[in-house]
């Protein structure tokens, strides 16, 4: 994300690593699956090869999108952007924001993830989301 010459960034982080356990699970299941494939032996083999493929192409995916994806506080918005050949960016600006929502789970809070919401602004799954909250309370006030 490249910042307007009169804003700086405060804080850049990426989604917590919590957001790649659907996909790893889905990639395990079909793993577990191409496993039993291959035991049948041919013709069932062969399948099995494909969906282990498969399920390699979808967990590298996965890492991807979540390595390609960032959440950027500047002096004037909050932005996330995701992508890579393909960008795409939402932001809000810091001062059209009224209220700021910090949410997070027992295990959130555990594992140091939560959605922050400001504005019309959604992120799931950040990775410190109180240090963001207390930047984005301290830059937005």
């Amino acid at each position: 994300m490249v910042a307007a010459p009169h804003e700086h960034i405060l804080f850049e982080t990426r989604r917590h690593g919590v957001a790649l356990v659907r996909a790893f699970t889905r990639s395990g299941v079909l793993v577990v699956c191409a496993g039993a494939l291959l035991a049948l032996g041919w013709p069932w083999s062969a399948a099995g090869a494909t969906l282990s493929a498969l399920s390699a192409v979808l967990a590298v995916g996965a890492v991807w999108r979540w390595e390609r994806t960032r959440v950027v506080l500047t002096t004037e918005k909050l932005v996330i952007v995701r992508g890579t050949l393909r960008r795409r960016s939402s932001a809000v600006r810091l001062d059209r924001v009224r209220t700021i929502e910090l949410e997070q789970t027992l295990l959130g809070r555990l594992l140091g993830y939560g959605t922050l919401v400001a504005g019309e602004l959604e992120i799931d799954r950040v990775r410190s989301p109180r240090e963001l909250y207390a930047v984005v309370q301290r830059v937005g006030a």
